[in-house]
């Protein structure tokens, strides 16, 4: 990399990448943060639909990067993958401003599911391709690269949540549309500075795609029908992952029924693959591998309350009255990104700190702390509503149940992805990186389940009819906040934090085992 072209020690297109990702980042949560707000407020949805919902929107954003990052391999590469999914990311947010159609609110979804599929893995690929194997400044170009992440989830769920909320619902999804539209045109300028970066990765999408016909005459006559290019092709597969998505989020129980079936599958290629595939050491590690996979599912499933239950709860339950205003609960969900920004370099000098002495914690034990302190988390709030008078919940549990959930972040999520690249043979990585973002998209299904749990027994019938005639018979509105609802989310919460925290015990208790499977990778 020529250095004349560098910025403040790094690619000057490693800043075009970072403002790229910070204003999807900035769309995405600032979205995010009044989504299942919008859905029982605006469209008066129950809470049990509601979750579900969103249960099935939030997995369905960690499934469709595994095939815009297959298109973008394979055909588009990654300059052209992350234009288009920006594109439909902008059609989305903006769709999302109209609110007078519930199909248009589907569609609007759907394309931005879509969009981050193509423009989330990708991304994250340029910025690689920016630095030359073994360049010293990879790693802190990541740095900088992900503080863009935690800067545009931060800013956004603060402007977005307190427009949503406190102007009007179309306000706060335009914002978060405006600033996916800034950063398609950032990317979109920036181009000159990932010139022969991240191009297709062969002529292959400028080639046609021909139908041959042949039937016979007298002169055997071929019939050659042109029928587009690959690259052509490649987004009309865009806008059929689109019409999928469409259906799906409007059909959340077939998508726990299809995670279900390829998560069967994805378990089963793992055990035949490590079984009968690999020699001693692989398939002890790739064991490993698929345990931690495991475990992180369980994390996820608990972490993910923040979007949902956890800012029902932050809504209705929670005396959120600071100095005499009354901060919209959305804004909440800031405090994840403003803690990343405050604790995650003292992380970073804690392990450089207790490996210089032979002290860092091993992988799996991490991850064990990482569960245990999202349990906590779940139980200090539940002491705090049991102490807090009435039913109001004090404004400082939320914050403290948010601080101890991103530590357990911090000690599981940076870990995660850099353990799969290292225990898994390198023939079968993607495999197995496709298993870890597959068992992200199934944690986020079961957090929509766990949320359906704090909303009580529905009947089933009535869900049913809902689903048929969603304004005639949804309940509406579920704003009253009643001793039945809080003794609901207690008794949720309670059982959550205790599996939490027996898995993170269990995990720990079998690390020993663990560590001699990884053989000395810990």
């Amino acid at each position: 990399m020529n250095t004349t072209s560098d910025f403040l020690g790094h690619p000057k297109g490693l800043f075009v990448c970072f403002a790229t990702e910070m204003w999807e980042r900035f769309s995405y949560y600032g979205m995010r943060a009044l989504l299942i707000l919008y859905l029982t407020k605006h469209w008066e949805f129950s809470d049990t639909t509601s979750y579900l919902i969103y249960g099935a929107y939030t997995s369905l954003v960690y499934i469709m990067p595994v095939f815009g990052g297959m298109l973008a391999d394979q055909i588009l590469g990654s300059k052209k993958a992350v234009t288009y999914g920006a594109i439909l990311l902008v059609a989305g947010h903006l769709g999302m401003t109209v609110e007078s159609n519930q199909q248009i609110f589907y569609l609007s979804l759907a394309l931005i599911v879509s969009g981050v599929g193509f423009l989330k893995p990708n991304i994250s690929t340029m910025v690689g391709a920016l630095y030359e194997e073994g360049d010293p400044r990879r790693d802190s170009g990541f740095t900088i690269f992900y503080m863009g992440i935690n800067i545009g989830a931060f800013t956004a769920t603060l402007l977005c949540g307190y427009l949503g909320e406190t102007v009007g619902w179309a306000y706060g999804f335009g914002a978060a549309g405006i600033g996916m539209l800034l950063g398609l045109i950032i990317f979109l300028w920036g181009q000159k500075y990932l010139e022969g970066l991240a191009e297709p990765p062969s002529e292959k999408y400028r080639e046609n795609i021909y139908l041959v016909s042949k039937y016979k005459t007298s002169d055997s006559t071929k019939v050659i029908l042109n029928i587009g290019t690959y690259e052509q092709w490649a987004y009309i597969s865009g806008i059929f992952m689109v019409l999928v998505t469409w259906f799906l989020v409007q059909n959340s129980q077939l998508v726990g029924q299809l995670l279900g079936g390829f998560g069967a599958i994805f378990i089963g290629a793992w055990l035949l693959y490590a079984l009968f595939k690999c020699a001693r050491e692989e398939r002890d590690k790739l064991i490993v591998v698929g345990i931690l996979i495991l475990f992180s599912l369980i994390f996820w499933a608990l972490f993910e309350q923040a979007g949902s239950s956890l800012n029902i709860l932050t809504d209705r339950g929670v005396n959120r009255v600071i100095f005499g205003w009354e901060v919209p609960a959305s804004m909440f969900q800031s405090l994840n990104a403003g803690f990343i920004f405050t604790i995650a370099p003292l992380f970073a000098l804690l392990w450089i700190a207790l490996a210089k002495r032979g002290m860092e914690p091993s992988t799996p034990i991490k991850f064990s702390v990482g569960i245990v302190l999202v349990g906590l988390g779940f139980l200090a709030l539940v002491f705090g509503m049991n102490t807090s008078e009435g039913l109001q919940t004090g404004v400082l549990w939320i914050v403290l149940i948010y601080l101890l959930h991103t530590l357990g972040e911090l000690c599981l999520s940076p870990v995660g992805l850099s353990s799969v690249t290292k225990l898994s043979p390198q023939r079968i990585v993607g495999f197995m990186m496709g298993m870890w973002f597959f068992a992200s998209a199934a944690g986020n299904y079961v957090a929509g389940l766990i949320a359906k749990a704090t909303a009580g027994d529905v009947d089933p019938v009535m869900i049913l009819a809902e689903k048929i005639y969603p304004q005639v018979m949804s309940p509406g509105p579920q704003i009253d906040f009643t001793i039945s609802q809080k003794n609901g989310f207690m008794d949720v919460y309670t059982d959550v934090g205790l599996i939490a925290i027996g898995c993170g015990i269990f995990l720990a208790l079998i690390t020993p085992i663990l560590k001699k499977l990884m053989h000395g990778s810990s």
